[in-house]
């Protein structure tokens, strides 16, 4: 009975801290562009270099210019 004493007040705190992680999250706008995460995986970065190009850019030796 007495370990319900601790753990009581200990899972309230516990909750009211994740309940106030959670409206600050909806103030501060992490869930206003739900779409826009899952449509960036189709944005290509290099989009002007064809893939043999970025390929032979990675295996060519860097050279210096001294």
């Amino acid at each position: 009975m007495t370990a319900l004493v601790w753990l009581v007040p200990i899972a309230l705190a516990m909750g009211l801290v994740g309940l106030g992680a959670f409206l600050w999250s909806m103030r501060s706008g992490q869930y206003d562009d739900l779409d826009g995460a899952a449509e960036r995986i189709f944005i290509d970065a290099d989009v002007d270099k064809p893939m043999a190009s970025a390929q032979e850019e990675a295996t060519e030796p860097k050279l210096s210019r001294s």
